[in-house]
């Protein structure tokens, strides 16, 4: 007989969760506690442990707000993690297990962010169907503009003819260790400037999660007569490159130094066998949802739309 144990995680199940998240069939380092945990003053923990006759089989990511809980709002994204093995009739009954532990704790609404599909090969859809079938609705749709490295790119023939144009005027690439010069010279210096906010990572917390993992957060950034006019910052995981943050300086613009940048990324990483290039959304606050000039922008670098679902699901 099969018994499911449900347990919110607490800090003696460090090892177990990290180890669990590096095996998963659907877990990228986003969701190991070192990452989960730089911000943890700003988000109460109500992560969840699926144990499957005292064997870790699932976990799930979360925090919880007054009567909610989230997959997880300190995350890009979230979901039930899995193991590989797992087939679907077992999630759902892992699903149901878990929903009925968040009412026992008197949890009214559950907010559900799954990780967008090109992630992962082996798919990721079994629990966005079973929260359906169990009364969860479409909450909100972002689109998510990425490049598929496993086709032939199609990046514009304008973008490339200036590419080709700026490669003879000797600007420099460069993977820096250092955040400094990227944050405090151009990024914050635009984001001030253009939108009046400040990146979601200080200087310091990106410092410490490239630390952390220094496999997978990279700062690659152009230099122009040793003066730094752009850069992006890189989140990479097993299938997908991130351009978690991206901006040039005024004289970065004059050059296009910051799609230089993106064009020469796109093919490195392609040429190393990555399948997808991840640019993030491009949705808007008002009526039309999403910004014109920035999804144009992404498609002429070969990106094309996917889905990043919200869903809710009320538990009262």
């Amino acid at each position: 007989m099969t018994v499911y144990t449900i347990k919110k995680y607490d800090y003696n199940d460090y090892t177990i969760w990290n180890d669990f998240i590096s095996k998963a069939k659907n877990a990228t380092f986003l969701f190991q506690r070192d990452f989960m945990e730089y911000h943890k003053d700003r988000f109460e923990d109500f992560s969840i442990l699926v144990y499957e006759n005292q064997k870790l089989t699932a976990v799930l990511p979360a925090n919880k707000k007054e009567n909610s809980v989230y997959s997880h709002q300190g995350l890009t994204y979230g979901g039930l993690v899995f193991s590989s093995k797992l087939k679907a009739e077992k999630i759902e009954l892992i699903l149901d297990q878990i929903l009925f532990f968040l009412k026992e704790n008197q949890i009214e609404n559950f907010y559900y962010k799954p990780v967008p599909n090109f992630y992962f090969p082996m798919g990721n859809n079994e629990t966005d169907f079973f929260l359906f079938k169990r009364g969860a609705v479409l909450e909100r749709k972002e689109m998510n503009l990425a490049v598929n490295l496993s086709v032939p790119l199609s990046i514009s023939k304008s973008k490339l003819k200036h590419f080709r144009r700026i490669e003879k005027i000797h600007l420099d690439i460069i993977e820096e260790q250092n955040f400094n010069p990227f944050w405090e010279q151009i990024l914050e210096v635009r984001l001030a400037s253009k939108f009046n906010v400040k990146p979601v990572h200080t200087k310091e917390e990106i410092a410490l999660l490239k630390q952390k993992f220094p496999e997978n957060i990279k700062q690659y950034s152009v230099y122009q007569e040793d003066k730094i006019i752009a850069g992006i910052t890189i989140f990479e995981t097993q299938n997908v490159v991130k351009s978690q943050y991206g901006a040039t300086s005024q004289n970065g613009e004059k050059v296009r130094a910051l799609d230089f940048l993106f064009i020469s990324l796109i093919e490195k990483y392609k040429r190393e066998g990555k399948l997808f290039f991840d640019m993030g959304i491009v949705n808007e606050d008002d009526e039309k949802g999403y910004n014109p000039g920035l999804i144009m922008q992404k498609e002429e670098l070969g990106c094309t739309v996917y889905s990043q679902d919200f869903y809710k699901i009320s538990l009262k």
